[in-house]
């Protein structure tokens, strides 16, 4: 099983789609996953189609089993039409009283605790978070194998970057002291890409002299994105031909071959 968390601590960066795309498209790969939305906005919920529920503050609060907490997403919500994926897609809500949880628990591993629960059962967790930072980051990042930092090619999101980078050093000298293997940066993924900008173009390029080879080929901002989102649907079932769909499924091959050279 491997955890891969999605964390830049600046909102509007498309983390939360990425995040549902990447845990469909892994399904869609015939892989076991569960997305945990720890985000109190709860969108990621919500572009499964799920209704906001304190599911995973039950879970990590109250203790709930987790075939209480979880949501069983259907294969019409995110495959293309007249397919069967070999995969199959699981997703813990989230709404408000996320919020509560850091001030509630007093063990910095609960979160991890419950994660481990999952072993043997699925393949991947996939977990989107939220962009302002809090102790539960802290913990979340304790049970992660795997980090991915999406980004605007944009200043601010820059910023949001480097800062939830430090956040991720500074939580790895706490796991290093509890014995916890150091996560792994899978990749910083620009998203909404520009490509004819020089904005963009620019960014982009300062980006990678930054972080080198981290910096992995941006999603290109397209309009069948939005599209998708308006009909509330992920762009497998809604566009399964377009260029994005395209990317999306090479992201998810990278993420496959990167998880898995990582391992070995």
């Amino acid at each position: 099983m491997k955890v891969i968390t999605l964390l830049n601590e600046k909102g509007g960066v498309g983390k939360t789609t990425l995040a549902t795309h990447v845990a469909a498209g892994l399904a869609l790969h015939g892989y076991k996953v569960i997305l945990i939305d720890a985000d109190p906005q709860g969108n990621a919920t919500s572009a499964l189609g799920l209704a906001k529920a304190p599911a995973l503050h039950d879970l990590i609060v109250r203790n709930a089993r987790w075939q209480d907490t979880i949501r069983v997403i259907h294969p019409d919500v995110y495959s293309p039409p007249d397919s069967s994926p070999t995969g199959q897609l699981f997703a813990v809500p989230s709404d408000v009283e996320t919020r509560n949880i850091a001030n509630t628990i007093s063990d910095g591993l609960q979160f991890k605790k419950r994660i481990l629960q999952l072993e043997g059962v699925v393949d991947f967790v996939i977990i989107d978070t939220s962009p302002t930072p809090s102790l539960l980051h802290s913990s979340i990042l304790m049970a992660s194998n795997f980090l991915m930092l999406p980004t605007e090619c944009e200043m601010y999101s820059f910023e949001g970057l480097a800062e939830s980078i430090l956040h991720n050093q500074q939580a790895q000298e706490t796991a290093k002291a509890l014995g916890i293997p150091a996560v792994q940066v899978l990749g910083i993924i620009p998203t909404m890409f520009r490509p004819k900008t020089v904005t963009h173009t620019t960014a982009l390029e300062a980006l990678k002299e930054r972080y080198g080879e981290m910096v992995w080929k941006p999603i290109t901002n397209r309009i069948i994105w939005a599209e998708a989102a308006l009909n509330k649907q992920l762009i497998y079932g809604f566009a399964p031909e377009s260029k994005a769909a395209q990317e999306a499924h090479l992201l998810i091959k990278r993420i496959v071959d990167r998880v898995y050279e990582q391992s070995t």
